[in-house]
């Protein structure tokens, strides 16, 4: 593919309008509002508050309330797709959380009431109902999570990943949402009232909605919209109030315009993030005044009539973003009766069916300064920018290497391979905030504080004219320490008094974010989850995301050790006697011109049910040298709750290739935990400093490298491939 365009071929949504476009559509024509007081879980009345709840969805049992929102959603996208999607990208924060926290409120032991807990699990169920085999991302970057998977997703199908991409966002109401936003203050209670002079917060809600993005030169048939561009940011400010002066929200803006290459009078709508509450609003409200000094386009925010749904509500957003272009029906704003003087802009008061709309701005901000912005145009828009497919990601230049074992910091562990003793274990407390101050490290427990001595180690001494300013970052199960002493405090209260502090904590972008505030990076803001193979989504995003990112960037795989949900939640980790965590970092930089060490990933497909899985990977590793002229090491990571699959896949990988190599398993040397394998990257790339795999690791005997790279293998539910080369 030379040059391509993006367009949605279909969509499919539920709100609490109901299912299907249909019902959205016709409570914006009546300017109606959705939200009613919370029945879905039992609260005490005098904490029943108005949330955007489904109430004619019916649940059919076996999955959890978030994974059936996404699947009515991803029938409604496929009904006239004529092929099935290349990837799935969603973002979503829940996951099975309504789920999880029933199981733990009755004390329920037994890991298969926990086998939905992954928001990764909801991409996998859509995956499996539409026969996808490609790469699953899942992106829960809190509220912005619907929006940054669809810019994710718009990346991919240009660089040529793909031509079809089912993209969107789901998340159910839960106790944590819920009680959590209550413990911050921040939900009102006669219901969100975006930009009125007397809003007092937002109204939680649930939702899901996706769209078939498809890639193609010329404007297909059903063409709905097009997808022009989109732009990323962070404000490194606060783990959950906005940058005050807007600063990160204006940046994004001003980077989805570039990336659509239109100028801000082109504008004809802006569909505001909008959530009704004092500082997001007014914060909002400073970005659009500096974006737009003269005069302003029409704007509105839905979240007044649906309330706010979380991760799907940037995709939710896009929907009715492109229902005004095709159909000129913009949103009024509902809940706004007194417009708020001081914040400059006057939303529409009244659904709008009367002006030609062309192009769309819609905006989706979240908690860690995680922001979002999105360009949808008309599909027969005149003049839409082509943009010409690499047909890879890019492989990104390593400047620098961190890691974190159960042997302790970058060196120490080095040096326990080396010697043979290997890193299993967790890492030992004192190692947790080496190199960090007190004020840097209070009130974070041990995922963040995990992640924020990585990012520390990885981008001191790596002689930068300044420290990177993107982050990408895979965890398999975020912070398992907030979030479990959140839903400890609420039911040990009755669920009356939750943590406000332990509620921003547990997202599970929350460490990714306070990387960014302890290294001042505004650029992209990643979180990717997808169990054992969360860092190479990570770092598959920086390859693809990186002509956005002015600098270096960091991409950073962690999981920590939880004693209770540990064993409940990873299947892998319950197995092994060793209890173990950790992660490892890489400092990266774009010049592929500059001689050094390059890492990229080269392939990423499901493994389960897919057999075509293996001869699709030697496909891809096979162009140009064989794979022995290309490797001289293949480090192979095997989780151990899906063993025999992966060591079937590895003898047929290796009867294919011909290999003979040293084949290193390398889990055997860090432990079970998810992001094991952002560990192995470091150690590849240290024995590729080095010049030799130490003797240790293979037969007792030293192996020279020649100048070859190392690839990493990724065996058992998914199939991945990263490569370390010169």
């Amino acid at each position: 593919m030379t040059g391509v365009r993006v367009f949605i071929t279909g969509m499919g949504l539920v709100t609490p309008a109901g299912s299907g476009i249909n019902r959205t559509r016709d409570v914006i024509r009546r300017g109606e509002k959705t939200i009613r007081p919370l029945s879905l879980f039992p609260v005490d009345e005098k904490n029943r508050l108005p949330v955007g709840e489904i109430m004619d969805f019916v649940e059919t049992g076996g999955l959890p309330r978030t994974h059936q929102l996404a699947l009515t959603a991803a029938k409604e996208a496929m009904a006239h797709a004529n092929q099935i999607p290349d990837a799935v990208v969603l973002g979503v924060t829940t996951g099975g959380m309504l789920t999880t926290e029933e199981g733990l409120k009755r004390g329920d032991v037994n890991p298969g009431t926990y086998q939905y807990h992954s928001p990764d699990s909801v991409t996998e169920a859509v995956a499996r109902a539409v026969g996808c085999h490609g790469p699953l991302i899942t992106l829960p970057t809190a509220c912005s999570s619907g929006a940054v998977a669809i810019k994710a997703a718009l990346e991919m199908l240009r660089a040529g990943m793909a031509r079809t991409v089912l993209a969107g966002g789901a998340d159910s109401l839960s106790r944590l949402t819920y009680h959590g936003f209550r413990s911050l203050r921040l939900i009102d209670p006669q219901a969100a009232r975006p930009f009125d002079k007397n809003r007092q917060g937002m109204s939680v809600a649930e939702g899901a909605a996706l769209l078939v993005l498809t890639a193609s030169e010329e404007v297909p048939d059903h063409a709905i919209a097009e997808i022009l561009g989109g732009g990323l940011s962070c404000d490194a400010h606060h783990p959950s109030a906005p940058h005050p002066d807007g600063a990160g929200a204006l940046q994004a803006m001003a980077a989805a315009i570039h990336d659509a290459h239109i100028r801000p009078e082109e504008i004809d709508y802006v569909n505001l993030h909008g959530t009704g509450t004092v500082d997001n609003d007014l914060s909002e409200a400073k970005a659009l005044n500096a974006f737009f000094p003269g005069k302003k386009p029409l704007m509105s925010s839905i979240k007044g009539a649906f309330g706010h749904s979380l991760g799907a509500s940037g995709a939710a957003e896009a929907v009715v973003c492109a229902l005004s272009v095709s159909e000129n029906l913009i949103p009024a704003n509902v809940g706004c009766t007194v417009p708020d003087p001081d914040l400059g802009i006057k939303p529409l008061t009244r659904p709008e069916e009367t002006t030609l709309v062309r192009t769309v701005l819609s905006n989706s901000f979240g908690f860690g300064g995680n922001n979002a912005a999105i360009v949808i145009g008309a599909p027969d828009r005149a003049q839409a920018a082509m943009h010409g497919g690499r047909g890879d990601p890019c492989h990104l230049k390593v400047l620098k290497t961190a890691c974190l074992t159960g042997a302790g910091n970058t060196e120490m562990s080095m040096r326990a391979i080396w010697e043979g003793r290997g890193c299993k274990g967790m890492v030992p407390d004192k190692i947790l905030t080496e190199g960090l101050s007190a004020r840097a490290v209070r009130r974070l427990k041990r995922l963040p504080r995990l992640v924020l001595s990585l990012a520390s180690a990885a981008q001191s001494g790596s002689h930068l004219p300044k420290g990177p300013s993107a982050v990408f970052f895979g965890t398999g199960w975020g912070a398992l320490s907030e979030t479990y002493d959140f839903l400890t405090s609420l039911f040990g209260s009755e669920e009356q008094f939750p943590s406000p502090i332990d509620f921003v904590g547990s997202v599970h972008n929350g460490p990714a974010g306070q990387a960014a505030i302890y290294l001042k990076a505004t650029g992209s803001n990643i979180t990717a989850t997808g169990g054992d193979y969360s860092f190479e989504q990570a770092l598959m995003l920086a390859g693809v995301l990186a002509k956005d990112v002015d600098g270096p960037l960091l991409v950073i795989g962690s999981d920590e050790w939880h004693k209770t949900l540990t064993p409940l939640l990873d299947r892998s980790a319950r197995i092994d006697t060793v209890a173990s965590d950790g992660g490892g970092a890489l400092c990266l930089g774009q010049s592929e011109s500059v001689p050094g060490l390059k890492t990229g990933v080269l392939f990423y497909e499901i493994g389960e049910h897919n057999p075509s899985v293996m001869p699709s990977l030697m496909d891809r590793l096979s162009h140009g040298k064989s794979i022995q002229e290309k490797y001289e090491v293949i480090f192979v990571g095997i989780p151990a709750a899906c063993r025999n699959r992966g060591q079937e896949q590895l003898a047929t990988f290796l009867s294919m290739s011909g290999f003979e190599g040293p084949v290193i398993d390398y889990r055997n040397i860090t432990g079970e935990f998810a992001s094991a394998s952002a560990v192995a990257s470091v150690l590849a790339i240290g024995c590729l400093e080095r010049g030799g795999l130490p003797g240790n690791l293979w037969r007792g005997k030293s192996v020279p490298l020649n100048e070859k790279g190392i690839l990493l293998l990724g065996l058992g539910d998914r199939v991945t491939a990263v490569e370390v080369i010169y």
